[in-house]
């Protein structure tokens, strides 16, 4: 709330006036209003009963007042919104003003008890949690049977409340995080990844509206992995990057590239924080990564462990080899590829041989129900 009203009095003053409120603190006046009473009409409803020992306590119509209507509801816009708080406020957190806003207009105030505006923003999420905790012990304290079962079933309510949220914050998060990376990876085209490929002029048109960049637009896609590693060429070692998804790996190669936002301080590219550290600080230097070549479905890679005995001949540290291969089973591509420690190395190659077995499983499973129950006929 110190920060809230702060930004509010800042903006009043006509300071900060580009920073969007309801972006950084969506409902959270609202939040705390429905919050605060709650509480008050529940220790008041408590204190009662306690002063006069015989007034039965009245708690169902507290909870069902609030957990059915407002308080859950409140709780669900916020969480929803968390997400695109923080990055918004990591973006903001690059500025010189905002950061004086932060630092000497709120962080120094004694009531934020040393704590920063990310640690506060999250606090209505852990306290959405607790609130079945809240239920369980009203229930477990309770003497009527008929309120007891009504409190059972708020808190199943409640329980399924969170579950569908979290749901929801997961795909939002995850859209978030597959929307910039369809900003930092880029897509060359077929003639310009490969030379022996010749398009006339005339033609690139029609070839270039199939983008490949829709293949990252799917929100329930999964990225599992990803990291630096190094590609041994013929000639020379080419730092890459690669992303190991639920479906596909796709090897890129890092480049700096400052005029990628248009010349502006790459310090102010907002970067989603869900992404790896190694990654956000990759693109707050302004890189970009750039499609090596054809992403390579899990079910044509196949993975080889490089022989010790080859590191002393070849001079090859820690490395691993990756096989792509084609519907027919033709090797198509060959990638050798070298972590900077035997840990990276081994947490690679376990992490691709799980994506391909629950791959593998998940395509099986798929085959054996479409099987099993086929298709009846509206006939019969």
């Amino acid at each position: 709330k110190i920060f809230m009203n702060t930004l509010k009095y800042l903006q009043s003053n006509e300071f900060l006036l580009d920073v969007d409120l309801w972006r950084l603190f969506a409902n959270l006046e609202e939040l705390n209003k429905i919050s605060l009473s709650f509480l008050k009409t529940f220790f008041e409803t408590v204190k009662e009963h306690v002063s006069k020992s015989e007034s039965p306590t009245d708690f169902s119509s507290i909870l069902r007042k609030f957990f059915q209507d407002d308080l859950c509801q409140t709780h669900q816009i916020y969480c929803l919104n968390y997400t695109s708080a923080v990055f918004y406020l990591e973006n903001l957190r690059q500025r010189e003003d905002f950061g004086i806003y932060l630092k000497q207009w709120c962080e120094q105030n004694e009531q934020c008890k040393r704590l920063h505006l990310p640690e506060l923003l999250v606090a209505p999420l852990h306290r959405l949690t607790r609130y079945p905790l809240l239920l369980s012990n009203i229930w477990k304290r309770s003497t009527d049977e008929t309120e007891k079962d009504f409190i059972w079933s708020l808190k199943e309510k409640v329980e399924k409340s969170i579950r569908d949220l979290e749901g929801k914050v997961k795909w939002l998060d995850n859209f978030q995080k597959f929307r910039q990376l369809q900003e930092v990876i880029i897509w060359p085209q077929v003639w310009d990844r490969d030379k022996r490929f010749f398009v006339p002029e005339c033609l690139k048109q029609s070839l270039r509206e199939n983008s490949s960049e829709n293949i990252l637009s799917s929100a329930n896609r999964l990225l599992l992995h990803e990291g630096r590693l190094t590609i041994a060429e013929s000639t020379r070692l080419l730092d890459v990057y690669l992303f190991l998804f639920d479906d596909f790996l796709l090897i890129t190669k890092t480049k700096r590239n400052k005029k990628k936002y248009g010349g502006s301080d790459t310090g102010l590219i907002p970067v989603c924080p869900s992404l790896t550290p190694e990654l956000q600080s990759f693109i707050r230097e302004g890189g970009v990564c750039t499609v090596l070549d054809q992403p390579i479905p899990l079910d044509r890679l196949i993975l080889k462990n490089v022989d010790p005995v080859h590191v002393t001949v070849f001079s090859l540290r820690n490395a691993f080899l990756i096989q792509h291969e084609n519907r027919y089973r033709q090797c198509i591509a060959v990638f050798l590829l070298q972590a900077q420690t035997e840990t990276a190395k081994k947490t690679w190659m376990s992490q691709i041989e799980t994506a391909i077995s629950n791959y593998t499983m998940q395509h099986e499973t798929k085959k054996s129900t479409a099987f099993c129950f086929p298709a009846e006929s509206s006939e019969i």
